[in-house]
């Protein structure tokens, strides 16, 4: 077999064999093997992040817009206000969500560089108390940019509202835990810093916040206080599971464990963006964020305006050397992005940014040679 590309991108991401190899068996979904899998990770979600005893996990079908639409249609009730904090498409994607399933929503919107600020946040819920949820993307996919969790729940908690959020390109690498920063519901997915396969969504939710949710959502397989009520009953899913998935899961968070946990792992990525960062501004490459709001889960890079480069061609060429990077997400400029996460590790940084000197030489375009000096070790 040729050997697999590796993708630099926020997920699908590279896997390691052992957790591509837990794939490879069949289970009945109502096996008590199978629910002892279940089982296993829905503890293991859990310890991630601290919430043992006050949230419960609610894995379900899908991808992590699933588990999104999930959460916002079983916790924000038709008496409810959603107050969605954006500076991104994904912090938009909530905004859709709620208008779809008819929820009052209203929004506070920073431009995509910018942090999201606790003090407009405070002010908001303050001038209006029908704001009864706050929704924030920790870490916003759209760019990398990096919001303030923690001055974020402080400020929700302190007004006592409930707060939802989205750890799609967080959870697993970056800190997270629930007995320090008051949360009522975390949401992720199987296939970013868990470095699992896409196909499975979860949600951590205050147990006391989805007792009273029963038979608020809309929908019958996105509603997460019957999905968690099955689960608690007899440790099955609701509707037929994607059992490989649900085996590579548990792999995965065996593999994270023995890593070395969250730490361990966010240190690996921010050694991955280190090397990305400061190898592409030697190339002339600039970073759209700043350095102080920047996540080391996926760099955002300006476009170079050079009229010979195209994102097209660069992408193909490198796909053609077995890389794989994505395309920008801003709104404001062209851009294009490269994921620090997934089973990586600095030398493979290393070798794209080498590959991407050598297209840059073959096709001819350079990108701003001043920004060389804008990362430093």
């Amino acid at each position: 077999m040729a050997k697999p590309p590796l993708l630099f991108t926020p997920g699908p991401l590279t896997t390691q064999i052992e957790t591509r190899r837990a794939m490879l068996d069949d289970w009945g979904s109502r096996e008590p093997t199978f629910i002892a899998m279940t089982a296993e990770v829905r503890r293991r979600l859990l310890d991630i992040a601290g919430g043992q005893g006050s949230h419960v996990a609610i894995p379900l079908q899908g991808s992590g817009t699933f588990i999104v639409e999930a959460a916002i249609g079983t916790l924000v009730g038709p008496e409810d206000t959603l107050l969605v904090l954006a500076n991104g498409a994904y912090g938009e994607r909530m905004v859709e969500i709620g208008l779809r399933l008819d929820c009052n929503v209203k929004v506070l919107r920073w431009p995509e560089d910018r942090a999201v600020d606790p003090a407009e946040v405070d002010r908001a819920l303050i001038e209006d108390p029908t704001l009864s949820h706050v929704a924030l993307v920790h870490c916003e996919t759209t760019s990398g940019l990096l919001n303030p969790l923690a001055a974020v729940a402080a400020v929700v908690a302190r007004q006592r509202r409930a707060f939802i959020v989205d750890a799609m390109s967080s959870f697993g690498a970056l800190p997270l835990d629930l007995r320090q920063t008051p949360i009522t519901a975390v949401l992720a997915s199987s296939n970013k810093c868990l470095e699992g396969v896409p196909g499975i969504g979860f949600a951590l939710v205050e147990a006391k916040a989805l007792e009273r949710a029963k038979r608020v959502a809309p929908s019958l397989s996105l509603d997460l206080y019957d999905q968690w009520r099955g689960f608690e009953s007899n440790g099955q899913w609701r509707f037929t599971p994607p059992v490989q998935v649900v085996a590579a899961l548990l792999e995965a968070l065996r593999l994270l464990e023995a890593e070395g946990g969250p730490a361990a792992r966010g240190a690996r990525y921010a050694a991955n963006f280190r090397t990305l960062a400061d190898g592409m501004a030697t190339l002339g490459f600039r970073l759209f964020l700043d350095e102080s709001i920047q996540a080391p889960i996926i760099a955002t890079f300006r476009s170079p305006q050079d009229p010979r480069f195209r994102f097209d061609d660069l992408y193909a060429a490198l796909a053609a050397r077995g890389f794989i990077i994505y395309p920008g997400k801003l709104t404001r400029e062209p851009s294009f992005r490269i994921g620090c996460i997934g089973a990586l590790e600095p030398e493979d940084f290393e070798q794209l940014v080498a590959a991407i000197g050598e297209i840059m030489a073959e096709q001819g375009f350079v990108a701003a040679p001043e920004a060389a000096a804008q990362i430093s070790r």
